[in-house]
């Protein structure tokens, strides 16, 4: 249904291990990230294991759940003998291969009328990317005098003082014969002396992992398949996890010198939560992290001794969340723990480490979203979101005080850059807009001072315009919207606009820089990010409100900010366009059924839209995590008639429908190809039997297009790839708008 992070880590956690939509860029791949994820309580053993014999530490609270069901039996459903169960599996499995076939001839034959709109905008994008991309470049992470850093599927190591001009290859994809990755995560030892690489494809979610023994000839030490994360607990001693069906719940140890061995360290029961692993930033404390939805826990490794037994810092408590950071002997704890459930940071002794010895260290203002964490010896830095706004937090361990600076207004993105060394005196990161490429700054500690980072100027458009409204919802909350648009295009109310909506798992919409974004406002568009509840731009109170029983605000408050953007003269319906990705299916095609005359058109990327029928299959991978998120029908009869009410599929109904261009993956595990094929199917009859039963003079049918990927996945793209994507759903939108985007090119036969 959606999907999960590439990188763990504070974000992760603040972003409910989680991901907003997937957008096309050639910068920074392991950052170009998905869309959604699932996750759950359950019960965790930590394993001691001396050769074949394993201990087992006093499980905290949790239940095992029930084994899973392939189908809800409800009430006075008969049971099906196991040759009807078979012969009913091979009927759907030629259904789909039947609907698939169909959607592919389907498109096939309608391609060829965007050919040239879509070369056009491929140009136009290639043109713009060059432009914009020619001074970037990937981080750089510093260790001492080593400076380490990726290019084009290489890593390289060059000295401080040397410059990158002498600096030497340590690792090549193509070289290693993995010409079809890109690689996602690098982590160095403490002492320098070995690297491990992650290496994913954008054919697979799971990623591989390489060991690199370094020195004057480096080489391949080991290769370790289906890793998530990882993370050295000393100088040859590496923890990682291990990721099956999109589910991490064990941590492996492996070591590389001496007595080389792997051995199991911990193992999660709890099908709703999903591990992954972290380094404090001092690197005293690896930390492994069980997390569902709403509740968190998290166990120490110490690195000074790596073969002890990780010891637990706070049993999970249903609704509780937390991350651990650490700084002389005392646990800096990112926590929901207290009213209100906000993310506060506590402390505690290393020694002492339960709740009740949490002290409250900073507190969030209210209906603000806390984006990043990040820790330094004397600092932690605290990245915010208010009101649209954001803003670094700066506070002082030393001088007990907290600096607040105002990050500049048409930043609505950062980035934070790596900082290995904790003790470092300046924090660099990046900001970026829809619209405007990313600028780096850097905050010095001893300077306390905000300072712009110098670079080679590229053209930057200057005439693009941010406007910031707030839409009352039915229940009288007010939601935030962020308009882009032209300042020197006139009659807003005939401009083509492009609204975007998430609006689930506590994940703020995407805003960072991308080229469409910047083409579309070149050619008059107007763009809206609709910062619905369920998302998270407003803090954990904001998704709590747009969660399971709330879903529906969510698309009250998307019917409110399409009105007032029409109403404050922001273009009209028939110039109106929606957008949204995974997730955010779910808004948009429910939108699609109760409002369908507020659009003209919809683009949906891996849409989500077949909510119910999903959540009652439990033999899928993530349904089961998910049932925090959208709750659980098979056991809850009101749950069922919620989600029911709502969900795009279930509410598909005869009457005037926009058009509509879905790109979907044939082997997406995140959300089943099935169900986009049948909402497909089942929209387009919809809007047959519409135009069949009415007279109306100038009746139109809609398009109503699927375009199945054969190769892609969920999260992670090609540029080659994604950049196809992009310049269809613009093809597409610029062939239905065709009037207000080209009126010189009017004509009435674009149905």
């Amino acid at each position: 249904m959606r999907a999960r992070m590439c990188c763990a880590g504070l974000r992760n956690l603040l972003q409910g291990l989680s991901f907003g939509a997937k957008y096309y860029s050639k910068h920074n791949p392991p950052q170009t990230v998905c869309l959604f994820s699932k996750i759950a309580p359950k019960k965790c053993h930590i394993l001691g294991c001396s050769k074949s014999t394993c201990t087992h530490r006093t499980a905290p609270p949790g239940s095992i759940l029930p084994c899973r069901f392939f189908s809800c039996k409800q009430e006075g459903t008969k049971v099906l003998s196991k040759k009807k169960q078979n012969t009913s599996m091979v009927t759907s499995e030629l259904l789909h291969k039947n609907l698939l076939k169909s959607e592919q001839k389907n498109w096939n034959n309608i391609s060829p009328r965007y050919k040239t709109m879509i070369k056009r905008i491929k140009e136009k994008l290639e043109e713009l990317h060059n432009m914009y991309t020619l001074n970037s470049r990937s981080p750089r992470i510093r260790f001492g005098e080593n400076v380490y850093f990726e290019e084009n599927g290489c890593i390289f190591l060059a000295k401080v003082d040397d410059g990158e001009g002498n600096a030497k290859i340590l690792f090549s994809i193509e070289d290693l014969g993995f010409s079809d990755a890109f690689i996602q995560r690098i982590r160095i030892s403490p002492d320098q002396r070995y690297m491990a690489i992650s290496l994913k494809s954008e054919n697979s979610e799971e990623a591989t992992c390489i060991i690199m023994k370094l020195g004057n000839l480096p080489v391949v030490e080991k290769v370790i398949p289906s890793v998530f994360s990882f993370e050295w607990a000393a100088n040859d001693v590496l923890y990682y996890t291990v990721q099956k069906n999109l589910k991490c719940q064990n941590v492996f140890m492996t070591t590389f010198t001496y007595q080389k061995h792997t051995k199991l360290v911990y193992t999660e029961q709890d099908a709703r939560f999903f591990v992954d692993l972290y380094c404090t930033k001092d690197r005293r404390f690896l930390t492994i992290n069980s997390n569902s939805k709403t509740t968190s826990e998290v166990w120490l490794v110490d690195c000074r001794h790596p073969f002890e037994s990780p010891a637990l810092v706070q049993a999970r408590t249903t609704g509780l969340m937390y991350h651990v950071e650490h700084r002389k002997d005392q646990l800096y704890i990112l926590t929901t723990y207290g009213e209100p459930a906000e993310y506060k940071l506590m402390k505690a002794p290393v020694a002492s480490s339960g709740k009740e010895n949490w002290q409250l260290v900073y507190a969030l203002e209210w209906k603000t979203k806390l984006v990043d964490f990040e820790m330094f010896s004397d600092d932690c830095i605290m990245f915010l979101k208010n009101a649209g706004h954001l803003y670094l937090n700066v506070i002082s361990f030393v001088s007990h005080s907290v600096q607040s600076i105002k990050l500049p207004t048409w930043a609505c993105e950062f980035e934070l850059e790596s900082h290995p060394e904790h003790t470092t005196s300046t924090c660099y990161f990046q900001l970026s807009s829809p619209v405007h490429p990313p600028k780096r700054f850097a905050y010095s500690f001893k300077e306390n001072n905000l300072i712009e980072q110098a670079v080679q100027e590229v053209p930057i458009i200057t005439n693009c315009h941010t406007t910031r409204l707030l839409a009352k919802s039915k229940d009288e909350t007010l939601v935030p919207i962020t308009v882009f648009h032209n300042k020197n295009s006139k009659e807003l109310h005939r401009r083509p606009l492009l609204v975007h909506v998430y609006g689930a798992y506590g994940i703020d919409l995407n805003m960072s820089f991308k080229e469409e974004k910047l083409m579309l406002i070149e050619e008059g568009w107007i763009l809206a990010y609709c910062h619905v509840r369920g998302g998270g731009e407003q803090g954990l109170s904001w998704h709590r409100d747009g969660c399971q029983y709330n879903k529906l605000k969510g698309l009250h408050d998307l019917r409110a900010c399409i009105t007032l953007l029409h109403q404050e003269g922001f273009s009209q319906p028939k110039h109106t366009a929606l957008a949204a990705a995974s997730a955010g299916g779910v808004l948009a095609g429910a939108l699609c059924n109760t409002d369908p005359a507020l659009l003209r058109a919809m683009v949906l990327q891996a849409p989500f839209v077949d909510v119910l029928n999903t959540m009652m299959k439990t033999h899928l991978p993530l349904t089961i995590e998910e049932q925090e998120e959208w709750g659980n029908p098979l056991e809850d009869e009101k749950c069922m008639k919620y989600i029911k009410s709502y969900c795009p599929y279930q509410n598909i109904k005869p009457q005037c429908y926009p058009s509509v261009f879905i790109t979907a993956y044939e082997n997406d595990e995140r959300v089943p190809l099935t169900g986009i094929l049948q909402y497909v199917q089942k929209l387009r009859k919809a809007a047959l039997d519409h135009a069949s039963r009415t007279s109306k003079k100038g009746n139109w049918i809609p398009n109503i297009i699927l375009d199945v990927q054969a190769n892609g996945s969920h999260c992670d793209s090609s540029w080659e790839h994604s950049l196809n994507e992009v310049a269809r759903h613009f093809a597409f939108l610029n062939r239905e708008l065709e009037e207000v985007c080209h009126p010189q090119h009017h004509s009435k036969s674009c149905k």
